[in-house]
């Protein structure tokens, strides 16, 4: 397990996929506001990438979240688009409605950076986040993260076109925590 301070990042167990679906994938509004894509359904037993772990799929690597103390699900943390020639990745994070709003996400984020850069040795980690999720853009400005442009009327979100804010980090300026 990969450790922050609150949060530990393991491997997704069979168990957290019936919370994982309930909690954050069957809810409409987060679902289309975190996915980059239209909500639809998933079933119990889903085999949707987004819950169960690929193992053959090396350009996308996802975690769950838990509380270090008590081991309590909490949510997902995703490296995705990994880019081995480049040396670069993106990172994505989902929490519980009940884990939001406690530092979690920094914590995430935190974590999620020592996976990239030191884990991996990538050069650069790459978040992408509409313009309004304040909370995602306070966890990746408190890790380091600066903000590197805006994508005007990119992002479909119930019914209407939201520009995204993208955020970006080179393994030099990146400051491990602790």
């Amino acid at each position: 397990m990969l450790r922050g301070t609150k949060i530990g990042l393991r491997a997704r167990h069979d168990d957290d996929i019936p919370v994982l679906l309930a909690e954050l994938y069957n809810d409409v509004v987060n679902s289309a506001r975190a996915d980059g894509g239209p909500w639809r359904p998933l079933p119990p037993g889903t085999k949707d990438s987004r819950l169960a772990v690929d193992e053959s799929e090396p350009a996308h690597v996802s975690f769950s979240v838990v509380e270090l103390e008590g081991g309590t699900l909490l949510g997902t943390a995703t490296l995705w688009a990994i880019d081995t020639h480049n040396r670069a990745a993106h990172i994505g994070l989902g929490l519980l409605p009940s884990c939001r709003g406690k530092g979690y996400g920094t914590d995430v984020v935190a974590a999620m950076c020592v996976y990239g850069f030191t884990v991996r040795g990538l050069n650069r980690l790459q978040i992408e986040t509409l313009v309004d999720n304040h909370a995602m853009l306070r966890a990746a400005e408190n890790n380091g993260f600066v903000r590197e442009g805006l994508t005007r009327s990119s992002a479909w979100v119930m019914g209407q076109f939201m520009d995204e804010v993208v955020l970006g980090q080179l393994a030099e300026e990146w400051k491990p925590k602790g």
